[in-house]
């Protein structure tokens, strides 16, 4: 018996089981007419196809749906008759005329009919031989013509036509090979067939071909140049075959790998149900996603976050990476990537904070309210850096709470003293364990505000050394023009650093670098007259002294000439810090008296101090000149 070929789009039914494929529609028809119509002898009823070529010798199932077509069937399984399958020219024609149809095709023998309960109709067929339409013959329901049959040219089996179908048979053998599920018998009908023709036949019904390829393998009517055609296609076809077998090696080992993590992940996953217990990893994966779209990035850093959680979620939890990248997420969903509020500056209630905190510099004070009305009549402009240059004690740092309280806004301090690695201002890269983001990133990070109060203290004492310069990063930070796209080494994303109003405080100003000392407008404050430290002891060192000492104002009292003794005769400085320690020994001498029960209200005046804090240290250097000869 001919081995059956596979066809390449399975039929929606069959006697097997299995639909036919062919190349009907599935429209319901009436069915054919009681009786026999008659044939002529040299006629053959046409049955028009889509999508299917029949070969000689081959068994193929067919789907048949069209009135015309049903009609054809019955005819031919009733009376017998041979019916000549043709392929059509344009699949999506529904009643197709004798142009429609390609010249040649397959004479075949109905095997079966079959008509299935939800009114479709199948065939088997068997094919015979290859014919030619001469003409189409009118007057009847279905396509009836007149065809001149072409039998195969018994050719003398020549040796190069013995190699080709050698060849023919080994490549066919290993694309079976390839295709999974292949039927074993089509592999011993090939070994046993000694018919070029046939072999040929039997080759290209099996290949996965398009109809039209077929076709043309069909319509070659020489043996030799068919064979030749068919291992031309045939080497191409198992190239493609090679490749997805390579392709499926290297996927299968994939997915056996990824299924059994997903394995492990479902049986982790039901344990924990049973315990009580939910997926941490899903739900944290879940909290991030959200507190990103929360966080209000920029385009480029969400994208960066989007990439990260894309990165967190294919991995495991006990990666060392997963809490890097997830430690990265939080500092990025942290940040206060929000454009700030206006500050509402009051202009009046700046003065009055101003001079309740401090006493006298009023130039310098002047300066602060002209730097916060520009800031309140322009926001988002790029003022000045202010650095305050002065002797220790005179309030610089206390200037700047002042300026962040005028302006209600919070107040961060970073201490430069000493400071000698680079990656202490920009960080450090994440390639490193335990990286973080630079001072810089982590102060703000801790006000939450991006219109912070940042006051670099300390300028003058930065150090270098191999790590890097300090001074030389701060350059972009100390930079109006290009602050706005400061990047730090641990997130490598720009961040607006324009509205965060920056203060500089230092000593000395020719230990502060010229680039970086250009980049700031300098403030000078000078040290206190005598009467000035009066008036910032009364008004707030020695109210600050009673309160630290446990004192109340009723019981301790020091007199204007006394206080003007401990600035003339026992601290000589520019600011108010060893008259404010000075004050506190005094405080505290009475604080020993009163709760030894001695007296409950102690006057300290200036000839007490000599027994409270010793001789003076300090004597008039202008008495000293005019009373004793000889001193120069």
């Amino acid at each position: 018996m001919t081995p059956r070929a596979r066809d390449t789009e399975p039929p929606s039914g069959s006697v097997a089981g299995a639909p036919a494929a062919g190349a009907e529609d599935t429209v319901s028809a009436p069915v054919a007419e009681e009786g026999i119509l008659s044939i002529p002898e040299d006629a053959m009823i046409i049955l028009p196809v889509r999508n299917a070529v029949l070969f000689p010798s081959v068994v193929m199932p067919l789907a048949i749906g069209r009135p015309g077509s049903i009609a054809a069937a019955l005819t031919a399984s009733r009376g017998e008759h041979e019916l000549g399958v043709l392929l059509q020219r344009d699949p999506t024609t529904d009643n197709p005329a004798g142009k429609d149809l390609h010249p040649i095709g397959t004479a075949a023998a109905v095997l079966r009919y079959v008509t299935t309960g939800d009114g479709s109709h199948h065939l088997i067929v068997q094919g015979l031989e290859r014919f030619r339409v001469r003409e189409f013959l009118p007057g009847y329901d279905f396509l009836v013509a007149l065809v001149e049959r072409l039998p195969v040219v018994s050719a003398k089996l020549t040796p190069a036509l013995e190699v080709r179908m050698e060849r023919l048979r080994e490549l066919t053998l290993e694309a079976l090979r390839l295709v999974p599920g292949a039927p074993q018998e089509m592999a011993d009908a090939l070994r046993n067939i000694d018919s070029a023709s046939a072999l040929a036949d039997l080759v290209a019904s099996t290949l996965d071909l398009p109809p039209d390829n077929k076709q043309e393998i069909l319509e070659t009517l020489d043996v030799g140049a068919r064979l030749d055609r068919l291992l031309e296609v045939l080497a191409e076809r198992l190239e493609v075959l090679r490749l997805q077998q390579e392709i499926s090696s290297k996927t299968t080992t994939t997915l056996t790998e990824r299924q059994r993590e997903h394995l492990l992940r479902e049986q982790l996953q039901t344990i924990q149900q049973e315990l009580g217990e939910t997926d941490s990893k899903a739900t944290e994966i879940a909290e991030l996603k959200g507190l990103v779209e929360q966080a209000g990035m920029p385009v480029e850093v969400r994208e960066q976050a989007d990439k990260e959680l894309r990165r967190l979620e294919r991995m495991h939890e006990a990666s060392m990476e997963y809490s890097m990248i997830r430690g990265y997420l939080d500092w990025l969903i942290e940040l206060p990537w929000h454009e700030p509020e206006p500050p509402q500056i009051d202009i009046a209630a700046a003065r009055s904070i101003l001079d309740e905190d401090h006493y006298g510099l009023d130039r310098v004070k002047r300066r602060i309210l002209e730097y916060l009305a520009v800031r309140k009549l322009k926001h988002g402009g790029r003022g000045p850096i202010l650095c305050f240059v002065g002797p220790p004690g005179v309030g610089k740092t206390s200037l700047g709470q002042s300026i962040a309280r005028a302006m209600g806004v919070g107040f961060v301090r970073a201490s430069l003293g000493g400071l000698h690695d680079e990656a202490e201002i920009r960080g450090h890269r994440r390639t490193y364990v335990g990286a973080l983001p630079g001072m810089i990133i982590q102060s703000i990070h801790k006000t939450r505000a991006r219109n912070c109060v940042f006051m670099l203290d300390e300028m003058d004492k930065l150090g270098s050394g191999f790590r890097g310069d300090p001074s030389s990063a701060l350059l972009e930070v100390l930079d109006p023009e290009q602050n706005n796209t400061f990047r730090d080494n641990y997130l490598s994303l720009p961040f607006d650093l324009s509205a965060v109003t920056f203060i500089a405080t230092a000593n000395v100003l020719d230990a502060i670098p010229g680039p970086l000392r250009d980049r700031m407008e300098v403030i000078e404050l000078p040290g206190y007259t005598q009467e000035e430290k009066l008036a910032i002891a009364q008004r707030f060192l020695l109210a600050r002294q009673l309160d630290a000492n446990g004192l109340e104002a009723g019981q301790c009292s020091i007199s204007d000439d006394a206080i003007r003794a401990i600035i003339r005769d026992y601290t000589r400085e520019a600011g108010c810090r060893n008259l404010e320690r000075e004050l506190g020994a005094v405080c505290r001498n009475v604080a020993v008296r009163i709760a030894e029960g001695h007296a409950t209200l102690i006057a300290v005046d200036a000839q007490d101090l000599a027994e409270i804090l010793g001789p003076p240290r300090f004597e008039s250097e202008l008495k000293l000149r005019t009373s004793i000869s000889g001193v120069a």
